[in-house]
Formats: structure tokens, C-alpha cells, sequence
């Protein structure tokens, strides 16, 4: 279930996301077969000898479009133990306000057919790195995870990732994991997404249109917004 186009990004990202590699060292290999959605991923010894065990922690390991939570048998299976994000950098509220445009320009699938959403990677000065399209949020965001991490680019710590629709939980999630200290969207947060970016020291903006955005947690990266 998702959108074709960078299927090898996704697949990589979405080990990824899941914890199933950690760095590009963890992948042997990635290509496209002949069967249509097929996509082989070789893993290194020792990341292929744990797989048992990550693949126990769910009922099925088939992403689809709507939720990157589906088939987790907990909501405690989705928490990453790790330390939260240091703001080692600020960046300019009025910047802030162009990603939406930017981003909407770099969507030409978009722009034809009004139906996919879209995840955007950009440095610290408010330029696009990278973006990917999508029938589903959260694949935009792997599709972006995996190419940063086949190019040896992660951690992700001077990015920014901003995405079409509303943040969800997985979203933020995988923003912590990439190491990005700022998630910005033209919609709405959920509640879980919020507790989480409040939890692992993410910045998380929301509605971000129209002149204006509202801030959901960690204020400090932010410039000219009056705490």
C-alpha cells in the first residue's frame, strides 16, 4: 500500500523505522526484482540474527498507507529507548513559514492529481534537501529515512522535516529516530504525537499556513516567537 516510485528508499526506510538496521554498514545490498512490489534486502550476519526476535514483537510486518502503528501487538512496542534531542541550533520563525510553499512545489504528482501527500527534508537556512511523495504520510517519511541512510547522511541532526496533513505519532517517531530536531505540518498534531515530541526533545509545529503556526513543544529552536 503505497505510492510506486523510490521503492528501494522505502523498503530501507522503513527497516529502518522499524529498528530492523541501524546504519547503512547493516545493508549488504537492496534491489528491485522482477515481480511487481518485490524488493530484496540483504542483511548483514549480525543484523539478520536478530530478526526473529524483532519480527516477534508483531503480528505482521506489512506497511500499508493509513498507519505506521498497524500490527503492533502494544503501543509500548512503538517507544524508543533512547535520550532525547539536544537543540544545538535555532532557526528563524519567518523561515519556518516558507517550508509549505517549497515543499508544494516539489510535488508534481500533486499538483496532477490532488491525492498524495508529501514529506520534505531541509537544512537549518530553510532550503529543500530532499523530498518524497506519497499515498501515505509516514512512507513519504521512509522514503526520505531510507535514501539519507543508503547515502550515509544520518543522523539527521541539522534537519528539518516538514509534511503535508496532520503529525502523527509515527511520524514524530521516526523524526526522533533520524536524529531531526524539528517537525513542522500544515495540519494538526495528534495527542500522542505531541506527548512524544514533548518526551524526546523534538520541536513540533503545527498549522503552518497562512502566515502562522502553532507550537506544541521546545520552543528554544525557535527565533522571533516570544517564547
Amino acid at each position: 500500500m503505497r505510492t510506486p516510485g523510490a521503492d528501494e528508499d522505502l523498503a530501507i526506510g522503513f527497516l529502518y523505522s522499524e529498528s530492523v538496521i541501524l546504519r547503512a554498514g547493516d545493508v549488504r545490498w537492496v534491489e528491485s526484482t522482477d515481480t511487481p512490489n518485490v524488493i530484496n534486502v540483504r542483511l548483514s550476519r549480525d543484523r539478520a540474527e536478530i530478526l526473529p526476535e524483532l519480527l516477534g514483537q508483531r503480528r505482521e510486518v506489512v506497511t500499508n498507507s493509513s498507519c505506521g502503528m498497524c500490527g503492533r501487538r502494544t503501543l509500548e512496542s512503538l517507544v524508543v529507548n533512547a535520550p532525547p534531542l539536544t537543540p544545538r541550533w535555532t532557526v528563524k520563525s519567518g523561515m519556518i513559514l516558507s517550508l509549505a510553499a517549497t515543499l508544494r512545489a516539489a510535488q508534481p504528482t500533486f499538483a496532477e492529481t490532488g491525492g498524495l501527500h508529501a514529506a520534505g527534508l531541509f537544512d537549518t537556512e530553510g532550503h529543500l534537501e530532499l523530498s518524497a511523495e506519497d499515498v501515505g504520510r509516514h512512507n513519504a517519511v521512509d522514503k526520505l529515512l531510507g535514501r539519507m541512510l543508503l547515502n550515509k547522511r544520518m543522523p539527521l541532526d541539522h534537519s528539518l522535516l516538514f509534511v503535508s496533513g496532520r503529525t502523527s505519532f509515527e511520524i514524530v517517531q521516526k523524526a526522533f529516530l533520524g536524529g531531526i530536531g524539528l517537525v513542522g505540518a500544515v495540519s494538526a498534531p495528534s495527542t500522542l504525537a505531541i506527548e512524544l515530541a514533548r518526551r524526546t526533545g523534538i520541536t513540533l509545529l503545527g498549522f503552518v499556513r497562512e502566515g502562522r503556526f502553532n507550537i506544541y513543544s521546545h520552543h528554544e529552536r525557535l527565533m522571533g516567537t516570544g517564547g
